[in-house]
């Protein structure tokens, strides 16, 4: 074990109590595991999943931290063994185990992404959950290659607005429904084709319209009623991958018989609860077709809200409301 410098005993953690509030306490700094790293939090990302973790619905993997917060950017400042002691003092990125709404919070070297000095430490800290959520969504599980259509609902979201800007730098042409005209003007502006507001447009028959053949791709973190819309809107051999259920677990009309003449196929995929390994092989496929893109300043997210962590309950707040652009992003002292 590699210390940077003498470490405290113990650190300042914001966890969530028998109330479901969140509430400051004292925890251990984290053991280090083989191959892991220690990391001084600078910031920390808020996610859907932080909300859902905190209302009881959504409990971490068993060895995964029970603190909030899946992505973190921070300086490492201690390497266990068989972790490369090159990363010792490194300005970092990436995702965590759970614990990111603490000082301190472990990560497998393998996940770890260097920090490029143009990349400030608030948008590093938003980076890697939207980011690698849509490269799977899209690219891993989709099959998305340039020149054919995706389909992003949520497309203002932290996970939408990054795979605009992925689809795009594919080749891709893109689409997204969202909930607002503001909304819908801010992915134009992002990069997307065509962006409907569902809740004033029938967007099947606009993106019908707009792409006639079809999306070989949708994105969908709503499911509920989307699903028998997403079947009409996709194309032959087309892929639906199903993030999450915001629109409910159960699917009204759902005709088989439609998706097997498309030869479509429904996927269903997280990605918290996934193997180190697959998302280091994740991580390795990203760094391989947009790795150049990050260094070049090409990918950042979109950060609606910059916070201190005293105030994460209005984090969850703003996130809950559904009327952002983009992450929110707390700061760590």
């Amino acid at each position: 074990m590699l210390f940077l410098s003498e470490l405290p005993a113990t650190m300042q953690a914001i966890e969530v109590d028998a109330g479901h509030q969140l509430q400051f306490v004292s925890r251990p700094i984290p053991a280090l595991s083989q191959g892991e790293v220690l990391i001084k939090v600078a910031a920390a990302g808020v996610n859907r999943a932080d909300l859902v973790q905190r209302a009881g619905f959504y409990p971490p993997p068993p060895g995964d931290s029970d603190i909030l917060g899946l992505e973190v950017a921070g300086t490492v400042v201690a390497v266990a063994d068989h972790a490369d002691a090159k990363w010792l003092g490194a300005e970092v990125f990436g995702l965590v185990p759970g614990g990111g709404y603490a000082q301190y919070a472990r990560m497998p070297a393998a996940h770890l992404l260097q920090r490029p000095a143009a990349l400030p430490v608030t948008t590093a800290a938003g980076f890697a959950e939207v980011f690698l959520t849509a490269c799977q969504a899209m690219f891993s599980l989709g099959g998305l290659q340039a020149n054919q259509a995706v389909l992003l609902h949520a497309g203002a979201s932290g996970v939408g607005t990054a795979a605009i800007a992925l689809a795009k730098a594919a080749g891709a042409y893109v689409a997204v429904t969202v909930g607002s005209d503001d909304k819908a003007t801010a992915c134009l502006a992002l990069g997307a084709d065509v962006a409907v507001n569902y809740k004033t447009t029938d967007f099947v028959t606009v993106l019908k319209d707009a792409v006639p053949q079809g999306f070989q791709v949708i994105v969908d973190p709503v499911a509920g009623d989307y699903l028998p819309k997403d079947l009409q809107l996709l194309a032959l051999d087309g892929r639906i991958v199903v993030l999450a259920m915001l629109g409910g677990r159960t699917v009204p009309a759902f005709d088989l018989t439609q998706m097997f003449k498309k030869r479509g196929q429904l996927l269903c995929s997280t990605l918290r609860n996934r193997s180190d390994d697959y998302k280091t092989a994740l991580l390795a496929a990203f760094m391989q077709q947009f790795g150049p893109h990050l260094q070049n300043g090409a990918l950042s997210p979109v950060i609606a809200q910059v916070l201190p962590w005293q105030q994460a309950d209005l984090a969850h707040q703003l996130l809950a409301g559904n009327q952002l652009v983009g992450k929110v992003v707390l700061t760590v002292d």
